[in-house]
């Protein structure tokens, strides 16, 4: 053993002892030390002891159990939470050997932190424990009795998943049929752990006071005492019966003391539930004991039955009823009549209080306890009972809630019976009884049912139930007297039932609600499946015991009856309504008697009043009767009073109908239905439903011949066909006619009735609305039910035939009003009005090929009616106009953020909503089906010859509006989703410009062939037409109103398209639509729309004369003329337009001093007409005309700067300048993301504006800044860019947080213009913003608070859902992060490094690891299920693009401000993220990411495939504009931050690699190897190449075909050669460092330096040539005599490049820290690695 009092010797290897090391702690501190090497308390439960001397002891338990252990005992619930899950792994990895030695102290830590206040910390401790008893089993045993009260606790926690983690712990544990055995042997530690809780302990006792606020302690105490109480209870659930027994004694000792029955009235619920739980338990386990405290037990339980709290009602009436039946005198103990049975009533006045489900089962075995005395008169006792019930009933919870007033009926029913059963006897008051619960309850609560339909399913079902058991009791043999009652409870019950019917139907004013509640009663009663059908879930039900007894006998009885309908035995033969066997379940005698009479009766008095008063009500409340209740006496009740009517004059004579004339029900038809369906009297789908009723009472044959007859009346058809539909819907009416449904004659009539309609089509006209029915009639006879495929192939087969047959009769079906010409109008009314959606459009598009495929298919060919027929369905010119009006302008805000059109007003310009209608405009749908019907007459080329048709069908017009139409979809895009359903419908179609241009050529060849020589030509023509006749155009020499000129807006980008897809021959020159320019003036909106659109085209010439013409208009533009369009607007548009398309100002070939001339026009307009200048726009919104004008002048100067910046005198780049401030600061505070186009446009302008200035000034060479102004360019850095930026960052901000959902075309330009400027904000300005400070509590940084307040301000912006917004925010970013590295070197040297961490760790920017640590769980859910190394394709601009993009950017930003870093703090950084596993995290996404080839495609492939380019050999650019390469945007940036990555953290990435499974490994390895390598390796190699770093003694050579760098180094005599290779796989693979020549060196130094040099390369995060430069100075620091550390034998410190600096006492020899700490961490030891004595 070591100690201070013994000096050892160097060398000595004796290892000290840690038992001895704590001796000598404790000697300098005068303690004997709770846990090993920190002091603590022996009075908490979760020390562990290391005895004085006792170096066994110790031993026992792991060091690291220990460390666990000890942070259990802390405060902080986060420590301990971590601490126990913590612990519960390390059961899971360690020995079972090392776990053993932790339970003495696990099992008194386990008694406290079980009852911890933190949730999450008791759960975590059973789960823990569940790991702990899985590895060691039975040596639990002995600390069982310490653990097994808290553990009984613990499984009845209130929080049910650490309840939940206890009890699987505890079946862990023990298996079932073991745990009384286990609870029984520890039974009396549980008692005296739960007495104490329950009666001892209090707030105070079981929290610290000082140290635990009031309310988690008051929590806390009130947790514990119900988890108690309820651990008692499940004590005695778990102890065998005489182990309860054995604690009677203490059990009574606690039912003695008054603080336990005070539990009852506790003001907390869940402590009240508990002990009403637990006064259960002693009922069912310890009934004498409850006996001996009856005058306890009665008054706490019966005398709370009004506690509706919803945690203890269950449990108080649950324990109402065990004490009940445990105390037989128990009401001996309370006074009912003042103390019981006020606060029941009371609670079944109020329904139960929301409670209803747990209360009123409760009810039927609660009264069935009362005794006699208690219950005094039953009639007033039930009658206070039944009332209540009623009255709670009827309350506002009970009917707003199907189940709560569920519950009560059915209660209600149950009491009823019950009382009723009890009370069978003739005694007087048992039959006052008897009549006063039928009449005064039972009816009264069915009235309130009619009212109220909510009640009215349940409470059917549950007096159908209850009237059937009755039924049942009269049929028993066996008890005659009981028979007897029932059937006088039946008489009493349907006399009450009848007369309340008769009176609700004999009303003056009857409620049509009441009767269709009387009838569903009536329904109810005859089939009560019909009530309880929608019912899901089987309820459970009281059964009465003689329920059981006669259940054989009603089977027998239901047996006998074998009709389904009272009476009536004439009903269907073969078909059946419905299930009979199960609905003669439902029937009795007993009942159908006189629901019979009853509902005779009724249908009488209806008759009566639909005679006398021809009432609706009464006549649809028969129809119900009639449908519900078909029967031959019914319809002969109906008949009386009437005079008996023929059937002859309905029915044909036959003997059969001799027969059928003496059955009521036709009788009934003839005389009353076939009456009111002539009269219209009512619905015609209820008198329908009569029909039904009277086929029902008829035979097969009887029906076939009714239904023939109905078919002859004069609205037979339209009876028929409601009749059809509703057999096509309900398959017992469908078996009913079935057969009639499939004869013959039906089969002939609907052939006439075919023919008849046709004629109608050929003879007069299309058939009118009186004739639907017959064709909805048509369309039933010809549909099926199950499979209609084949019908509606054959129908499409006859639908073919007929149309081919109708073709040959062309001179019939071709004129006005016939087929073909109604066909045609048609079509044009439903795409010109209709609104269809693409289906319907597709199935539309469709109908008219076949019709058209036919018509050309006929011989001889219709060509005359043809031409006619599509004359009728093109539109007029007013029709095209109103078409195109009705087109959504929302694609004008587009068109003017992308300049190409201006505007200077609001009227035109929509909002920024979504067009949302899933509906197809009809413009659309018009243009779609006339050029499928152009494209498909002018291809088959049937008109040949035929010069005519040119005046009759408007080929190029149609062709044009279809261009005009693809024109709005192609702006409209952006805005309407269905945009792309109509592009693929017509490609389905084969409707495109191509098939268009092609088709019109053709047919050009033989139409205009004298005229011009492409039909191109006329579709431009037409474009530009004003509606006048084409052909007469162009002979006129082409005197003709250009549309574009008189419309503008699309019809000039529809023309600009056209020109653009379309080369035109030499002699149809663009100028031929215009001739001169001055058919431009004077300007109008169209005109300058026109020359907008068509100015790339224009010939350079008439460029320059419109420039001229329109520069001096301006000059002269004054007052209101400057913001009209033909003044200064119109001029300025004209001016910008011909600058902006080709005017070369560079070859002079516009005058320079002409657009000069232009500024010192706007000049004098800003010194006389200032107003016209927004420069104060924050009191009002700008007008529109003020707006446009603003916006030209800034297109303009943003021209004029770009082309002639050397042309500006000083005076006008100060009007410039200051202008663009003005402007600037304006609008920063009115503009949003929903302002109004014109407003965004203006502000884009702006935007545009300052990013050309910033642009120009930091792109400036020395030549071009000597011909500009003196001091311009530092009045700009100076001033201008200050003010500017003032105001322009946080505009972008706060448009910025405005992004939110869908952001549209207008605000996506809006943040493009704000992020192109803000990302050209200068360091200096970036670094001395002005923003509001914004600071994140507990975030460590050493950075000036401008900077941190900016990072914590932008990098959250790397999470908008905005790619705009992200990708500006890192441009912004991009320029900060080289100089945030600075700020963390200046405090390197203050940071603590006293051996306490192994390695010290410095966090890059708290703001971008918090995004990229968001960031991680969105990309964990994206990845959840994708291996790494499987690529995944991101769709652009969703959720999971913006989220991978953010990740990407923020990690991009991270490698830059690394790269930034020196390598001391590379290496701490590094340190950082290793250990965090973000970097880790960030490797495996990126194997996600990266594509599987990452080459570029378009490249030559040839065995050279080393020269193909890669997505890593490119140099990937970040653009704020959306490209064309959108699609792999992400591809290529995850590709560059792999490539970073390599680049800047080798040692990490390959720490990383070496530390994967071997499939993820070997992806990774292929895949750098192939691509990445090669491309790093020769980097590197180049980079010692090139470097112009020098070293004093040493000197450094590249060899880059073999991959090698040699190093020599000397110093006088001694002379060393190095040769660091890299590998094929760099930086995956180690780089070798081999030995060449050495001089002077010893072989155990030479070795220790070649160690010390695979460290630097291989460990360390840089590049070689700094891996060599540390060696280097390694390697200096040895000769000027500065010791190695004895642990990594190096000067140098390879991660933190420290010195040795801590020395132990005895050998003096200094270590470095990271070294020590890991030597005592793995060691185990404190002692000195060199000479073992205790280091200190």
């Amino acid at each position: 053993m070591g100690g201070k009092n013994k000096q050892r010797t160097k060398g000595n290897v004796r290892p000290s002892s840690s038992g001895k090391a704590a001796e000598l702690l404790a000697k300098d501190k005068g303690a004997v030390p709770g846990f090993l090497g920190f002091g603590a308390s022996q009075n908490e439960l979760g020390y562990v002891p290391a005895h004085q001397g006792l170096e066994e002891v110790d031993n026992l338990v792991d060091a690291d159990f220990r460390m666990v252990l000890r942070k259990m005992s802390k405060r902080d619930a986060t420590t301990k939470l971590k601490a126990v899950q913590e612990f519960g792994t390390m059961c899971k990895e360690k020995h079972p050997e090392n776990i053993k030695g932790v339970l003495p102290y696990w099992s008194r830590i386990y008694c406290k932190i079980s009852l911890d206040h933190d949730r999450r910390v008791r759960e975590a401790v059973q789960q823990a424990f569940e790991s702990l008893i899985l590895q060691v089993k039975r040596n639990l045993a002995p600390y069982l009795k310490t653990i097994m009260g808290h553990w009984l606790i613990a499984q009845c926690d209130t929080y049910n998943p650490a309840a939940s983690a206890a009890k699987v712990a505890f079946q862990v544990a023990f298996p079932l049929n073991k745990q009384p055995e286990a609870v029984a042997f520890c039974k009396e530690e549980i008692m005296n752990i739960l007495f104490d809780y329950i009666m001892k302990e209090s707030p105070e006792t079981l929290s610290d006071p000082q140290s635990v606020p009031e309310e988690e302690r008051e929590g806390k105490y009130l947790r514990v005492v119900t988890s108690s109480l309820l651990a008692l209870k499940k004590l005695l659930d778990l102890l065998p019966e005489n182990e309860s027994v054995a604690l009677k004694d203490r059990l009574m000792e606690l039912l003695s003391q008054s603080k336990f029955w005070k539990y009852s009235r506790h003001k907390t619920p869940q402590i009240r539930s508990a002990f009403f739980e637990l006064i259960i338990a002693f009922c069912q386990y310890l009934p004498e004991l409850m006996k001996f405290e009856a005058a306890r037990v009665c008054p706490a339980v019966l005398l709370n039955i009004d506690d509706l709290d919803p945690v203890v009602c269950p449990s108080v009436w649950a324990a109402a009823l065990y004490v009940l039946t445990c105390i037989e005198d128990c009401w001996a103990y309370v006074n009912a009549k003042k103390g019981v049975l006020p606060k029941l009533w009371t609670v079944l006045k109020e329904g139960g209080r929301g409670l209803a489900t747990f209360v009123y089962p409760s009810l039927l075995p609660f009264i069935s306890r009362l005794p006699e005395e208690i219950i005094g008169s039953k009639i007033e006792f039930f009658t206070v009972f039944f009332s209540s019930f009623s009255k709670g009933l009827l309350s506002e919870r009970a009917l707003m809630s199907c189940t709560e007033s569920s519950a009560i009926v059915s209660a209600f029913m149950e009491c009823l019976r019950f009382t009723l059963h009890q009370n069978l006897g003739k005694a007087e008051d048992q039959q006052k009884l008897q009549q006063m619960l039928i009449n005064e309850q039972l009816l009264p609560l069915l009235h309130s049912a009619l009212k109220n339909p909510k009640l009215q399913t349940n409470t059917y079902s549950q007096l159908a139930d209850t009237l059937a058991s009755w039924e049942r009791h009269t049929d028993n043999p066996d008890i005659e007297e009981w028979a007897d009652a029932y059937k006088r409870l039946l008489s009493d019950f349907w006399v009450g039932l009848s007369q309340a019917c008769m009176f609700q139907l004999g009303s003056t004013e009857a409620d049509k609600n009441l009767l269709e509640g009387v009838s569903s009663l009536l329904k109810c009663l005859r089939k009560p499946d019909s009530a309880t059908k929608q019912s899901v879930k089987k309820k459970g039900k009281i059964r009465f015991i003689d329920e059981e007894e006669t259940e054989n006998h009603n089977i027998n009885a239901t047996n006998r009856l074998e009709e389904l309908t009272f009476g009536t035995k004439n009903a269907l033969e073969s078909e059946n309504l419905g299930d009979t066997s199960k609905q003669l379940q439902d029937n009795h005698p007993a009942r159908t008697v006189p629901l019979e009479g009853l509902v005779c009766e009724l249908a009488k008095l209806s008759m009566t009043f639909i005679n006398e008063q021809n009432s609706e009500v009464h006549l649809t409340f028969l129809t119900t009767l009639v449908s519900s209740f078909p029967s031959r006496k019914l319809f002969t009740t109906l008949l009386e009073n009437d005079n008996p009517g023929s059937a002859e004059t309905f029915l044909e004579a036959s003997n059969e109908v001799k027969t059928m004339a003496s059955n009521p029900a036709i009788q009934f038809l003839i005389q009353k239905l076939l009456i009111w369906m002539k009269e219209s009297r009512t619905d015609l789908n209820c008198l329908v439903d009569m029909l039904y009723s009277v086929l029902h009472c008829c035979h097969n044959n009887e029906r076939k011949i009714i239904l023939n007859q109905i078919s002859e009346m004069e609205q037979g058809w339209l009876i028929l066909s409601h009749t059809i539909q509703k057999a096509c819907v309900d398959p017992i009416k469908y078996a009913a006619i079935s057969d009639w449904l499939k004869g013959e004659v039906l089969g002939e009539k609907l052939v006439l009735l075919t023919d008849k309609l046709c004629a109608m089509g050929v003879t007069s006209s299309w058939p009118k609305d009186t004739h639907s029915h017959s064709w909805m009639l048509l369309s039933l006879a010809l549909s099926k039910h199950i499979n209609n495929d084949a019908d509606l192939h054959k129908l499409q087969q006859t639908w073919l035939l007929g149309l081919t047959s109708l073709i040959n009769q062309q001179n019939e079906n071709f004129r006005k009003c016939g087929f073909f010409h109604s066909s045609a109008t048609w079509l044009k009314s439903q795409v010109q009005t209709s609104t269809l959606d693409v289906k319907s459009l597709q199935m539309l598009l469709s109908c008219t090929y076949t019709l058209l495929d036919k018509l050309k298919a006929a011989q001889p060919q219709p060509l005359h009616h043809l031409i006619t027929l599509i004359e009728c369905m093109v539109p007029n010119h007013s029709e095209w106009e109103n078409l195109r009006q009705k087109l959504s302008p929302q694609w004008l805000s587009k068109v003017l953020l992308m300049e190409q059109l201006s505007l200077n007003s609001d009227a035109l310009c929509a909002g920024n909503d979504i067009y949302s209608s899933d509906k197809i405009p009809n413009h659309l749908c018009t243009t779609a089906l006339l050029n499928q019907v152009l494209l498909q007459i002018l291809e088959a080329d049937i008109f040949k010859g035929q010069e005519e048709i040119h005046s009759v069908i408007p080929t190029s017009q149609i062709a044009a509006e279809m261009l005009y139409s693809l024109q709005w979809c192609e702006e409209m895009k952006d805005f309407c989703p269905t945009i792309s359903k109509y592009h693929e419908l017509l490609l389905q179609f084969d409707i495109t410009r191509e098939r268009l241009r092609n088709a019109c050529s053709t047919l050009c060849e033989t139409l205009f062939s004298r005229f011009i020589k492409t039909m191109n030509w006329v579709m431009l023509l037409v474009i530009f037409s004003g509606g006048v006749d084409y052909y007469l155009v162009i002979k006129q020499d082409a005197e003709y109103r250009i549309r574009s000129l008189q419309s503008g807006l699309l019809w000039a980008l529809t023309a600009s398209q056209f020109i653009t897809q379309t080369k035109m021959d030499g002699s149809c020159d663009l100028k031929q639509l215009y001739i001169t320019v001055e058919r431009f003036f004077p300007l109008t909106e169209a005109s300058l729309h026109t020359i907008q659109s068509i100015a790339p085209s224009l010939l350079q010439d008439d460029k320059n004369i419109l420039v001229t013409q329109y520069a001096a208009k301006l000059s002269i533009s004054k007052s209101t003329d400057i913001t009209s369009i033909d003044g200064g607007f119109g001029s300025l548009v004209v001016i910008n337009s011909c600058l902006q398309h080709g005017t070369n100002v560079d070859d002079h070939l516009v005058d320079d001093q002409l657009f000069i001339h232009v500024l010192n026009t706007i000049m004098e307009w800003r010194n006389y007409e200032e107003e016209i200048f927004l420069f104060d726009c924050t009191l009002k919104p700008p007008e529109p005309n003020l707006l446009g004008i603003n916006v030209e002048i800034l297109r303009f100067l943003r021209l004029l700067i770009k082309h002639l910046p050397t042309s500006v005198t000083s005076e006008q780049w100060d009007f410039i300048m200051c202008s663009i401030l003005t402007w600037l600061e304006a609008m920063s505070e009115t503009v949003s993301l929903d302002s109004k186009p014109l407003v965004l446009h203006f502000v884009c302008q702006i935007c545009g504006m300052l990013s050309d200035l910033c642009y120009m000034f930091q792109t400036m060479t020395p030549e071009i800044s000597k011909t500009l102004p003196d001091n311009l360019a530092n009045e700009w850095d100076n001033f201008f860019v200050e003010g500017a930026y003032g105001q322009l960052l946080p505009l972008f901000l706060k448009i910025a947080a405005e992004c939110k959902g869908t952001i549209l075309l207008p605000s996506m330009c809006l943040l493009k213009a704000l992020g192109e400027a803000s990302a050209l904000i200068p360091l200096k300005q970036l670094m001395n913003h002005s923003l509001p400070a914004k600071f994140i509590a507990g975030q460590k940084t050493n950075l000036p608070d401008k900077l941190q307040s900016i990072l914590n301000t932008l990098a959250p912006l790397l999470l908008c859902k905005a790619r705009p917004v992200q990708i500006t925010t890192y441009h912004i970013l991009h320029k900060l992060m080289s100089e945030l590295p600075a700020f963390d070197h200046e405090h390197l040297n203050s940071y603590d490094d006293n051996g306490n961490d192994e390695e010290h760790a410095l966090s890059p920017p708290a703001a971008l690891m918090s995004v990229i640590g968001t960031q991680e769980a969105d990309l964990e859910n994206i990845f959840c299920n994708i291996p790494v190394g499987e690529y995944t394709d991101i769709e652009p601009l969703s959720e999971a693009y913006y989220s991978i993009l953010g990740y990407l950017l923020a990690w991009k930003l991270l490698l830059i401000f690394f790269k930034a870093s020196p390598s001391e703090l590379r290496a701490i950084y590094a340190t950082y993220l290793r250990k965090s596993k973000c970097l880790h995290k960030l490797l495996q996404h990126l194997f996600r990411l990266m594509p599987e080839n990452p080459t570029i495609p378009g490249q030559i492939t040839d065995s050279a495939s080393k020269g193909l380019r890669t997505l890593f050999s490119e140099k990937h650019v970040i653009l704020l504009q959306e490209t064309e390469t959108l699609n792999t945007e992400v591809s290529m940036l995850a590709c560059a931050v792999y490539y970073s990555v390599l680049e800047d953290l080798p040692a990490t990435v390959r720490l990383w690699w070496n530390s994967q499974d071997k499939r993820v490994s070997s992806t990774v390895d292929k895949y750098t190897s192939r691509y990445v390598s090669s491309i790093l390796s020769s980097q590197e190699i180049s980079a010692v190449q090139s470097s112009t770093q020098t070293f004093k003694s040493m000197v450094v050579k590249a060899r880059p075909v073999a991959r090698e760098v040699h190093a020599t180094y000397s110093v006088d005599d001694i002379f060393i050669e190095l040769i660091i290779q890299l590998p094929t796989n760099y930086p995956l693979g180690s780089i070798t460092v081999e030995s060449g020549k050495r001089v002077g060196v010893a072989v155990q130094q030479w070795r220790n330096w070649m160690l010390q040099l695979n460290t630097f390369l291989n460990l360390q995060n840089g590049s070689i040539m700094e891996g060599l430069a540390l060696w280097k100075s390694n390697v200096d620091k040895r000769f000027e005599g500065t010791e190695e550390c004895m642990i990594c034998f190096s000067v140098i410190h390879g991660s933190n490049y420290s010195l040795p600096k801590k020395a132990c006492r005895t050998c003096k020899k200094k270590f470095h820290s990271a070294c020590l700490y890991r030597w005592f961490t793995s060691s185990n030891k404190s002692s000195c690695p060199l000479c073992r004595e205790m280091f200190f």
